[in-house]
């Protein structure tokens, strides 16, 4: 029996309205940066309200742009914030929904990857979790249709990560998302001075990222101990926090978006 998952946070992180989330979405990629000249095969970009993080997600969803009509297959992979995971969860639904319509999810790829022992199928762990969900709109007005493969992840090693991403990692017609807000909750210059820390980690592919660094730092580390083995660089796109984009800057979120190329030469 085909189920679908709907919205958990249309109307609270991003609009509920169709027609004001697409022009709200349409208005953030106008506004990104010139997409380069090769779209990336990875992306990093942060999961908060669009008020605060929406317009560094598009700096990373412009150069994915391009490729509308090439992509058929999203890997979506953001942490658990709802339900503890001991490893990754895949849902068991047939779809994902969004004001902006339904994203048919890629069964045959979910269904491969039950076969690494860290793989459980939750559909709580989908059922509220932010991470996934607010991208989808994003990749909705970027890309025009795909399959998506989403993984909420737990404590996933990141040799675990890198091995399930390895596995679905595909070709050209395969993009992959790593979902992550960075620092959380410190004064507006000491986040500054950590979240730099952490972009630098990331555009070295260190992968020793600590949660307090990046709530998403088990994905993240996955897709940077694959990066390194399959010879992709890291581009720092975008790095503000929310006292630079809405709020406060006594305690502020920081926010990155990056995206991985083939290294040249």
């Amino acid at each position: 029996m085909s189920t679908t998952r709907p919205p958990a946070v249309a109307g609270s992180f991003y609009p509920g309205d169709p027609s004001a989330l697409a022009a709200e979405v349409t208005a953030y990629l106008a506004a990104g940066r010139a997409p380069a000249a090769t779209p990336p095969k990875a992306i990093i970009a942060p999961h908060a309200g669009y008020l605060y993080s929406g317009a560094v997600a598009a700096s990373g969803y412009a150069r994915v742009a391009p490729l509308a009509g090439k992509i058929a297959r999203v890997v979506l992979a953001g942490p658990a914030h709802r339900v503890h995971v001991r490893g990754v969860a895949i849902p068991a639904a047939s779809a994902f929904t969004t004001p902006l319509g339904a994203v048919a999810l890629d069964r045959e790829a979910l269904e491969a990857v039950r076969r690494f022992p860290f793989v459980e199928v939750s559909e709580r762990a989908h059922a509220l979790e932010h991470s996934l969900e607010v991208h989808l709109p994003f990749l909705q007005a970027a890309l025009g249709t795909f399959r998506l493969a989403p993984l909420v992840v737990g404590d996933a090693a990141p040799e675990e990560m890198a091995a399930l991403l390895e596995a679905l990692w595909g070709g050209a017609e395969t993009l992959v998302v790593v979902s992550s807000d960075l620092s959380h909750y410190l004064p507006y210059d000491e986040a500054r001075e950590r979240d730099r820390r952490t972009a630098s980690a990331i555009v070295a592919l260190d992968a020793r990222l600590e949660p307090e660094e990046a709530c998403g730092a088990a994905p993240i580390n996955g897709l940077l101990v694959l990066a390194r083995r399959l010879g992709l660089e890291a581009e720092l796109l975008d790095l503000r926090n929310s006292g630079d984009t809405a709020g406060s800057r006594d305690r502020v979120v920081g926010y990155g978006a990056f995206a991985f190329h083939r290294r040249h030469g």
